[in-house]
């Protein structure tokens, strides 16, 4: 029997041009650099431009990644986008970031898991070609966060940036997706939630009075959600792959918070340089922070073939997840 071995064939992102740093924030909000630098670890974060959606972000990507996949768009079957931010309610970012792309004939869908949602789609992704129904998947993690922030609000707008990434999945000789695990704890899905965004409270003139159309965040529920999520799907990953956390090379989790990630070396008793950390100079970009993080990781050369990577997401709904991937490229 011949098992099918499926991995990334290509990766790729997308930064907005413009930087805002904690000293610009000090003029925005009341906080300092030092505040917002020692609590999360933020120095600086990315804004999108006010012509760019979350569809023009994930097309950036999305055309490192196949380029650097090195296949034709049109061998892409499937495209999914993983946001909180989509350009509309209707229709989906997905369809709209294929015809951009100009894929002629391909499935097209948009996927919630808030910052876990790259490693949902990646899983999903590898489901469709192990399910034998599609041969390539392009799966992006992309927000624009800044358009659903309230600037008034200190505990949230620090936080977030904008950003995307995107992976070409497909066969591959050697490694690919190891064991994976896709989680959710509906019963927190207040502490992390937009209230004014959808059918059970429709936007209207009040909303405005109460800000409900911006991100409302229970920090420090998030954070302890974030501490005991991280273990427990990491637990069951690597169950899957038949492997040790000793056998990570290198981790790729969430870009949430700088304390986050040391909790967790911490309590894996691994070293912090095997946790890969960008967010000092992007923030949280949510469904992006994970595919950004590998195409840097590949980039400056911190990750070669045959390494075995740890993906951790965790965010709203609540949601989190994990996976284990051989690179194979």
């Amino acid at each position: 029997m011949i098992i099918l071995k499926i991995g990334i064939l290509g990766i790729g992102s997308y930064l907005p041009e413009r930087i805002l740093t904690n000293k610009e924030m000090e003029s925005i909000v009341d906080t300092t650099d030092e505040w917002i630098t020692s609590r999360t670890g933020i120095r600086e974060r990315r804004i999108a431009a006010d012509d760019e959606a979350t569809s023009d972000l994930s097309y950036k990507a999305a055309l490192k990644a196949i380029e650097d996949a090195g296949i034709d768009k049109d061998e892409i079957e499937l495209v999914i986008v993983a946001t909180t931010t989509p350009d509309y309610s209707m229709p989906s970012t997905a369809a709209i970031v294929q015809d951009k792309i100009g894929i002629r004939k391909a499935a097209a869908f948009d996927m919630e898991a808030a910052c876990t949602g790259f490693v949902y789609a990646l899983t999903t992704g590898y489901s469709f070609i192990k399910a034998g129904i599609y041969k390539k998947v392009l799966v992006i993690g992309a927000d624009v966060f800044s358009r659903i922030l309230d600037w008034e609000d200190r505990g949230t707008c620090i936080l977030f940036g904008d950003g995307a990434g995107a992976a070409v999945l497909g066969e591959v000789e050697t490694g690919g997706y190891l064991g994976g695990d896709l989680q959710a704890d509906g019963a927190g899905a207040q502490e992390l939630i937009v209230p004014s965004s959808g059918s059970r409270k429709p936007f209207r003139e009040e909303v405005l009075t109460s800000r409900d159309q911006f991100v409302k965040m229970n920090g420090r529920e998030i954070f302890k959600f974030a501490v005991r999520a991280f273990p427990e799907t990491t637990a069951v990953s690597l169950e899957k792959a038949g492997l040790k956390i000793e056998d990570i090379d290198l981790f790729i989790p969430h870009q949430a918070n700088i304390r986050i990630i040391e909790s967790i070396a911490k309590r894996f008793k691994q070293p912090m340089e095997k946790f890969y950390v960008n967010l000092d100079k992007y923030g949280n970009t949510s469904a992006a922070t994970i595919p950004i993080a590998i195409d840097e990781a590949r980039n400056e050369g911190k990750i070669k073939k045959g390494d075995r990577l740890l993906l951790v997401g965790f965010g709203g709904g609540l949601t989190y997840g994990s996976c284990i991937l051989e690179w194979s490229k």
